[in-house]
């Protein structure tokens, strides 16, 4: 599939309709993702034992898990190409991948040769029986052989998004998911290989992936930049790019922190009343893949801005993209007021998980609305490379949300566990759209 790049020019060319085709793509992207966890449980379902389902499960968790420290490597790289781009810079453009790939290499290779280590770790953070334990270890050492294919599919997808093209995203994981379904199918239904099968069609989806990407992204290549030495290895450039990345994944492991304590916290409440808070915190799930488009669309044209030292493009770019946000935000809160009930009643059959999770839905119509902000900030920020305001602002985020657990848990329950969660996003836009008139005053 070959996309054109749209050309970087102007204010003026930033138009609502350029903003949704940046968008759109990755909305119907981050749709699909959900349907491939379905067909992994659904196959090793049809063996008719339990830990399977548990080992692929657990197993997937926790190489997700290890996988996501390195989303850093997308937002990096979509902010950094986006500025090159903006400069007019093909070259550095063209490098960024390159970099990226060699930390991916670099990453995934250790990974590889600690697996080990990785493993026996996960399990003492989150053991399981004997046997889950035994069949995750089968499905786990098949699948770390594909991490460096995992990581640099962070970097190909930043830079495709920082050229705007993200209907080759979407081609992408629509193409990733749909051999990864086909292969569940004939190595576990068809040859009878269980968790093996699961992990193997996923180790030959994650490479089968890298090798569309690189096809995609392949006019990074034509040039022959990518083999200038000198270049690729610039220390002052390696050295901002690490600063960048850093500074990211301080700030997600921050945001991270959150999320795992909120089901901590939630769990010292009983299990219906934890066993509630994971079916809302779908919800949240949903709302950040259709917030996600708008995101990434304000990294791009902000990405480009920041390049063009256009401050009128900056801000151009914040509005259009962070009124989408808004009306993204106003349309899941109307959805889930409406329909919040028969979607609790989807996801589970037990009537007292029901009750108790339609008791704390309030909160879940409140938190696309306010949650938008930060949504959008954070695309901004990125774009910007402003990355020590994010890491910043996120510390005092989280330093807010546990002063509210303090305040509040102890004399509301699970509400205040709620209002703390809803309060870090609340701090988070409110730090992020404090610094933000001094990123555009930068912009000169």
């Amino acid at each position: 599939m070959a996309e054109a790049a749209v050309p970087v020019s102007g204010a003026d060319t930033i138009t609502h309709r350029r903003i949704l085709s940046i968008a759109l793509p990755i909305v119907l992207s981050n749709a699909t993702v959900p349907i491939l966890g379905i067909v992994d449980t659904g196959v090793v379902g049809q063996m008719g034992q339990a830990a399977p389902i548990g080992a692929v499960g657990i197993g997937a968790i926790i190489l997700t898990s290890i996988y996501w420290v390195f989303g850093f490597l997308r937002m990096g790289t979509t902010g950094m190409v986006g500025q090159a781009r903006g400069a007019g810079d093909r070259p550095e453009v063209a490098v960024l991948l390159v970099r990226a790939l060699m930390l991916a290499v670099l990453a995934g290779g250790a990974m590889i040769l600690c697996q080990g280590l990785l493993f026996a770790g996960a399990f003492r953070i989150s053991p399981a029986s004997a046997e889950v334990e035994a069949l995750a270890r089968q499905y786990m050492s098949i699948r770390i052989w594909s991490a460096p294919a995992a990581i640099a599919l962070y970097g190909l997808t930043g830079w495709l998004i920082a050229l705007e093209r993200t209907r080759a995203v979407l081609v992408l994981q629509v193409t990733m998911n749909g051999v990864n379904i086909a292969l569940d199918l004939i190595f576990v239904l068809g040859f009878d290989w269980g968790v093996q099968g699961v992990g193997l069609a996923t180790f030959l989806a994650e490479w089968s992936g890298v090798v569309l990407g690189l096809w995609l992204c392949r006019e990074a290549f034509s040039g022959g930049y990518w083999r200038d030495r000198a270049r690729v290895f610039d220390r002052a450039r390696l050295a901002h790019m690490a600063v960048v990345n850093t500074d990211i994944l301080i700030r997600s492991l921050l945001l991270q922190a959150i999320f795992v304590s909120f089901l901590f916290f939630g769990a010292d409440l009983g299990d219906v009343t934890l066993a509630a808070n994971q079916v809302l915190l779908q919800f949240l799930q949903v709302t950040a893949f259709a917030m996600d488009g708008f995101a990434f669309a304000a990294e791009a044209l902000v990405a480009q801005a920041m390049g063009q030292r256009s401050r009128a493009a900056l801000r151009r770019s914040a509005i259009l993209s962070g009124q989408w946000g808004l009306v993204s935000g106003l349309v899941l809160a109307l959805a889930f007021a409406l329909a919040g009930s028969a979607i609790i009643d989807i996801m589970t059959t037990a009537a007292d998980v029901r009750a108790e999770a339609r008791i704390y839905l309030p909160w879940m119509v409140a938190a696309p609305l306010l949650g938008a902000a930060p949504w959008m900030l954070d695309g901004i920020f990125i774009g910007a490379t402003r990355t020590r305001d994010m890491r910043n602002m996120m510390l005092l985020s989280a330093l807010c949300y546990a002063l509210a657990l303090w305040a509040l848990m102890p004399l509301f329950g699970n509400h205040g566990l709620w209002a703390a969660l809803i309060l870090s996003f609340l701090a988070r836009g409110a730090t992020l759209g404090w610094r933000y008139p001094s990123l555009e005053r930068s912009v000169r």
